[in-house]
């Protein structure tokens, strides 16, 4: 009753022949396998959505030059010529100030092999010449000394004529005035003696006496009026005579004066041209030295843009280009606009060269192979021509990496990956699939901390 004895075989039979369609509900094992997979796969992606993940931005870019002067330079002709003689081969090594190559002139005025002796000895004329006219200023300032100081002994000879003749007109007039008197007391003399001759008191000799002695006094006073008037017009005379004098004196001086000046604006108009001339020949010897085109610094002959002899250049065109020697070479990478916002200066970068092969894994730089370590040396603040920044990136000599390979060379293709801030796996899945951008929490509370 109490169902406790042992099954036996019928008993068993009887069930499976009754209720044989449960066996088929059975889990098989396979699908029990598969079951614990999926949860192991689930287990290990939740594990995984927890890892930590190091944001980056990844841009392409070429090997450059931190220096502007370490760059690739052009080598261009700096006058118009035809190719003479090349003194290097490409690939060479030239020394800085080494003769690359010589050009010839083709312009007329530079023809002339002795162009620079012919202005030389212009110029040397030209200066003898300009000497000449000084030493004619000098004898013209003499005369115009000697013309001023005889202009004041002359109008003091003068002077002194005027005032004799001023002497001898107050002289003169005074013995007028004498004569004048005797004159009238000659006429008196001989009017009381003709009364007296008419009424027969003196004899005709001496009224005649008389007469002769009026006529003298009329004679002395006519001659002393004339001496008078004489000396009038001499002292008139000597005042014309002294502005006649004056007047010839000046006209001289200023003719000398004018001669003194013409002679300074010749001298002016020479070294003018002097000067002129002195620097025509600066520039031929610049030009001179232009004919030989040297190496602007250490480098190595890497392109000939010109070749021949005899071939036409123009003022201005690249001849060659020169690399200089040991760059510090620096990797520029092309980022879009969206991502330059978070780029700071002395972020960390890895970077992969063309031809050195590299395994990396952007989110965990630390396992990446073949990559090399680097920092955000530039940021630039205008973009390029197709809308994206350049960012220099330098060697980190901080970080524990393999120093860049020596057989890196300009324009070397680079790939790098500008390292932001580590986050959860999950949060990074969330980041992308919403568009967001990258977190710069940690980033700018360290660099508030540095700042301070």
């Amino acid at each position: 009753m109490l169902n406790i004895t042992p099954k036996n075989s019928s008993d068993q039979q009887e069930f499976d022949r009754r209720f044989g369609s449960l066996n088929t509900l059975n889990t098989p094992s396979e699908a029990k396998k598969i079951a614990q997979w999926i949860m192991a796969i689930i287990a290990i992606f939740f594990v995984v959505m927890f890892l930590p993940w190091q944001q980056n931005i990844r841009a392409r870019g070429e090997m450059t030059a931190l220096m502007p002067q370490d760059r690739p330079q052009k080598i261009q002709c700096p006058i118009d010529g035809t190719i003479a003689k090349w003194n290097v081969a490409e690939g060479q090594e030239v020394d800085s100030g080494q003769v690359l190559l010589t050009i010839a002139e083709v312009k007329d005025k530079y023809i002339d092999p002795d162009m620079i002796l012919r202005l030389e000895e212009g110029i040397m004329a030209k200066g003898e010449a300009i000497e000449a006219k000084r030493d004619k200023v000098q004898a013209k300032e003499r005369q115009l000394r000697a013309l001023e100081e005889g202009l004041i002994i002359k109008l003091k000879q003068f002077d002194n004529k005027i005032q004799q003749s001023l002497l001898k007109v107050e002289s003169d007039s005074i013995a007028w005035q004498a004569a004048k008197v005797d004159l009238k007391n000659a006429d008196r003399q001989y009017n009381a003696n003709q009364e007296l001759y008419n009424k027969g008191l003196i004899s005709l000799t001496k009224l005649e006496g008389v007469r002769s002695k009026y006529q003298q006094s009329v004679s002395k006073e006519v001659g002393a009026r004339t001496k008078f008037e004489m000396a009038i017009n001499e002292y008139q005379n000597a005042i014309l005579g002294k502005n006649v004098t004056r007047n010839e004196m000046l006209d001289k001086i200023a003719k000398t004066d004018s001669e003194l000046s013409t002679t300074l604006s010749d001298i002016a108009d020479s070294e003018g041209a002097l000067a002129k001339a002195r620097n025509e020949l600066s520039s031929m010897e610049v030009r001179a030295g232009m004919r030989v085109i040297r190496a602007p610094q250490k480098g190595i002959v890497v392109q000939a843009l010109s070749s021949g002899i005899g071939e036409n250049v123009k003022s201005g065109q690249v001849l060659m280009t020169l690399m200089p020697e040991n760059p510090h070479l620096a990797a520029a990478i092309y980022v879009k606009t969206m991502d330059v916002p978070l780029i700071e200066e002395g972020r960390h970068v890895r970077s992969r060269f063309d031809g050195w092969p590299s395994i990396q894994f952007s989110g965990w730089p630390s396992v990446s192979v073949g990559t090399f370590g680097g920092k955000v040396e530039v940021v630039d603040f205008v973009n390029q021509a197709d809308g994206t920044f350049r960012i220099l990136i330098t060697q980190d000599l901080k970080e524990k990496d393999d120093e860049w390979p020596v057989e890196l060379r300009m324009g070397t293709g680079v790939f790098g990956w500008v390292m932001l801030e580590e986050v959860p796996i999950w949060y990074e899945l969330w980041r992308q699939i919403n568009g967001f951008p990258p977190s710069l929490k940690n980033y700018d509370t360290s660099a508030k901390g540095k700042k301070k």
